[in-house]
């Protein structure tokens, strides 16, 4: 029900609508106006002046006194501003800009394992945690949640050829995981995994279109196992080629930068600052026959990582 609107009065307006005090009424003597006394008025009035004079001359006193012992506020400057503010961030430093970036992307990253043998029991505690050594019997590599039903890209490489997969979410819950699609031209594949945190978030995905060399970046991962790591870097290159030392494939269209990755990193996010994904790491040079980062990593671009999802790109 519409309620109906309520109004104040002014004080002002509430001392004309008053009817005068019935005692005040008493007191006004019944003389006709010729009997008043005709000095009255102007006595009054001059009274009523002095009365003024004297207010006025003690508020003038009033305010000199205060002039003459508080001097004026200074006027605060630019400068004053900019030294309150160094003195509190010297206080209580502000979290880095790939610190802030990690937070946003840690719930969305997942450890994942291929189990080669049929004799493996799956057990993912169990993890040496060397990275993806398949002379082992295991693949470890890493993964990004994109969509909250349990989707998940990671590179095919990590994968292929597993018996069996695993992963394990930020909160630590474990769960089998299947391959559900691939696109072996970008090194992608997607799983789904069979249980899920209550609390799943999927990663924010951006479009590369604006991504330019020089932009801050982090790679998320479990480099030779050991994880969640996070490295800080930049994007070094666009549109960049990869041939794997074997000969067998390459890449293209890929995002060089030179965030530190090293086995175990394939398959994790590639982040810009404001927390978006923009591709998936998938590829490390070294001239040598180290598996090993000396500052060049590759990264497929999310459209490329989104449309082997079946997603339409940006």
């Amino acid at each position: 029900m519409k309620k109906a609107p309520l109004y104040s009065r002014s004080p002002r307006q509430a001392q004309a609508a008053a009817p005068a005090p019935a005692s005040a009424a008493a007191e006004t003597p019944a003389v006709p106006p010729a009997a008043e006394p005709t000095a009255a008025p102007t006595v009054r009035a001059t009274r009523g002046a002095l009365w003024a004079l004297a207010g006025g001359l003690v508020a003038a006193s009033a305010m000199l006194a205060v002039q003459h012992w508080q001097p004026g506020q200074r006027v605060i400057t630019q400068g004053d501003i900019d030294t309150a503010v160094r003195a509190s961030l010297e206080k209580e430093p502000l979290p880095s800009a790939a610190a802030k970036a990690y937070q946003a992307i840690i719930p969305s990253v997942v450890r994942v394992t291929g189990y080669m043998r049929d004799s493996d029991d799956g057990d993912e505690e169990k993890d040496s945690g060397a990275g993806p050594d398949r002379s082992e019997g295991r693949s470890v590599g890493t993964g990004v949640v994109i969509v909250d039903n349990g989707t998940i890209l990671t590179n095919l490489h990590v994968v292929l050829g597993a018996k069996r997969l695993r992963v394990r979410f930020s909160n630590g819950l474990v769960s089998d995981a299947q391959l559900v699609g691939a696109q072996p031209e970008n090194d992608l594949a997607v799983l789904r995994a069979s249980k899920l945190p209550d609390d799943l978030q999927a990663a924010t995905m951006r479009s590369t279109a604006d991504l330019m060399p020089g932009d801050h970046v982090i790679a998320v991962g479990n480099p030779f196992g050991i994880g969640p790591s996070v490295s800080y870097g930049v994007v070094s290159g666009l549109k960049r080629e990869f041939r794997s030392p074997e000969g067998e494939k390459t890449l293209t269209n890929l995002i060089q930068f030179d965030a530190a990755a090293n086995p175990g990193n394939s398959g994790g996010p590639l982040v810009t600052m404001d927390g978006s994904v923009v591709g998936v790491v998938t590829a490390i040079l070294n001239p040598s026959d180290q598996r090993t980062f000396i500052g060049i990593g590759f990264a497929v671009p999310i459209e490329n990582a989104a449309s082997a999802a079946g997603m339409p790109p940006f």
